[in-house]
């Protein structure tokens, strides 16, 4: 409602200030652009590309000022209708920097969280909650039903989370069965669950039944598939096999993501993912579309009519190339 104000209001004030420009530029028309005293063809519809593109603009400078599609005012609904549940893996290994696309590499429990972030800004936290299981030689849960996505970002911005723990080998299997312990009591199929981890493991994972409250399961791999890292007396590197058949048990998907973010159809498929968090993120692209079209309108018109403004004919007559005249259209 906002938007449309703001882009009516505007649709106004740019149609009124063409009408008193068009009366100024009148008075010298025969001037500019010879004994016609009309301008090239295209620059006859300048006005109303000025008003469309100021009209635009304002809309979508508006639309992305009143719409977030991260944070949200409303309150949390104390009854949460859906859950992202996190077991992830915070074991020495995931310190290595060996991850990401740039050429500078990053820590890969810090890579995982930007990928994870994918899931958490297509969040709708009103009716959302978050939980993360952390597993090492153990598994602890870190946080659970949190309101606050961005505790979960936190945890996941190169803590040395290992430290809580004591040494000894990575248990993938302890993490997910304290994951599915605590999953036991949501409503069915509420959860998305999601296992982040390098796969650099002592021992095979056979994980439990999958409670029924999980509908969807991706397991991320970090850490470069293919150059190992020592570390600890071994040689250590994302095992894209052992998680790509953990994925085949949980029946999920497996995503290598060592260098990509997760394909936006996988995250358009997930249950959790509420369909008014997409129409909101559709409203915000909307707006960038039309903040977009409507700046390129504004910042083209000036220079192409001072090229191409005037007549070929008339600019041929008086033998000189176009000039700055034609902005007068």
């Amino acid at each position: 409602m906002v938007s449309s104000l703001a882009a009516i209001a505007a649709l106004a004030v740019a149609a009124i200030a063409e009408h008193f420009h068009a009366q100024r530029t009148a008075r010298i028309a025969r001037l500019a652009f010879g004994p016609s005293a009309k301008p090239a063809l295209f620059a006859r519809a300048a006005p109303i590309a000025r008003i469309v593109g100021l009209t635009l603009a304002a809309f979508g400078a508006t639309v992305l000022l009143r719409n977030d599609p991260i944070e949200s005012d409303d309150a949390p609904d104390p009854r949460a209708s859906r859950q992202l549940l996190v077991v992830l893996d915070v074991s020495p290994s995931m310190n290595l920097s060996d991850a990401g696309p740039a050429t500078e590499k990053q820590m890969r429990g810090v890579w995982a969280g930007k990928v994870l972030q994918g899931i958490l800004d297509r969040l709708d936290m009103k009716d959302t909650r978050v939980s993360m299981v952390a597993f090492y030689s153990t598994a602890i849960p870190m946080l659970q039903d949190s309101t606050d996505k961005n505790v979960l970002s936190n945890l996941m911005d190169g803590l040395p989370l290992y430290t809580a723990f004591k040494p000894g080998e990575t248990d993938l299997q302890a993490g997910l069965q304290a994951a599915f312990d605590m999953a036991k009591g949501w409503a069915r199929n509420s959860t998305t669950l999601v296992v982040i981890t390098d796969g650099d493991l002592s021992k095979p994972v056979n994980p439990p039944a999958r409670p029924a409250s999980i509908a969807d399961c991706i397991v991320i791999g970090v850490g470069d598939p293919n150059r190992a890292t020592a570390i600890s007396g071994h040689a250590s590197r994302q095992d894209a096999w052992v998680l790509k058949s953990l994925a085949g048990k949980l029946d999920g998907y497996y995503h290598e993501g060592n260098s990509k973010h997760l394909p936006r159809a996988v995250l358009d498929k997930l249950t959790m993912i509420a369909p008014r968090v997409s129409d909101a993120i559709g409203l915000r692209e909307a707006g960038l579309i039309a903040l977009g079209v409507g700046c390129a309108l504004l910042g083209l018109i000036g220079p192409l009519l001072m090229m191409f403004g005037a007549p070929r004919s008339y600019l041929r007559a008086v033998g000189e190339p176009a000039s700055p005249q034609g902005t007068l259209a």
